[in-house]
């Protein structure tokens, strides 16, 4: 997942402004004690999130894959006064632990968790989104994306992450495995579609950026 030499992201964090202590006592017990810690943002993509958001001021932010909550806090900096984020998924178990955190911000009123399948929750949600982060099962980035796409605004920003699938999208096994296949397909998907502008940036994992027009 970490493309760029270790001294050279180490260089990029170091001037990059900190972040808070709840994301740092967050991204260290995940790290800890959770499985697949290689999910978290983590500290770069964190700061990114966070400052397209502040850039943005968005009212309304859907997040598709909640993991521990780290991504949700970077994102709900930007969130205006009566601003809410939804974060969907599918895993329960790590409710609490993602709340406990939240519940040590002073965001925590402003994020609200769905737990269960994005492909049911959000054809049920009646909103209008600002920006959109898609952070969930690789096989299924391209029904999240038609199924958001109506729902956020002209102008609007959809990210995706984890489109670079370390490194296997220039370099797939042949035949390339299904997360790989999928991840290609939505990247050429985006690339294609004549009503988005997209820039594909190598941050971490690679985070596909899409303008809607």
């Amino acid at each position: 997942m970490d493309f760029l030499p270790a001294d050279i992201n180490a260089y990029a964090e170091a001037h990059t402004s900190p972040e808070t202590d709840v994301l740092s006592q967050l991204s260290r017990n995940t790290r800890a004690h959770v499985m697949a810690p290689r999910m978290l943002s983590g500290h770069l993509q964190g700061r990114f999130l966070s400052m397209i958001a502040h850039m943005i001021r968005p009212r309304r932010i859907l997040e598709i894959g909640t993991y521990t909550g780290y991504s949700a806090l970077c994102l709900a900096e930007g969130l205006t006064d009566d601003g809410r984020l939804i974060t969907i998924d599918h895993n329960e178990e790590l409710e609490s632990f993602a709340r406990s955190y939240w519940q040590r911000s002073p965001l925590a009123n402003q994020i609200e968790l769905r737990i269960g399948s994005a492909a049911d929750v959000i054809p049920a949600l009646d909103e209008t989104f600002d920006l959109v982060f898609i952070d969930a099962d690789k096989r299924n980035n391209a029904l999240y994306y038609d199924l958001v796409f109506d729902k956020l605004r002209p102008g609007g920003i959809i990210l995706a992450d984890n489109v670079l699938w370390s490194g296997k999208v220039v370099n797939p096994v042949k035949p390339a495995d299904q997360d790989t296949a999928a991840v290609l397909a939505f990247n050429q998907k985006i690339q294609d579609d004549p009503r988005v502008e997209n820039v594909l940036l190598p941050l971490r994992d690679g985070i596909m950026m899409i303008r809607k027009f």
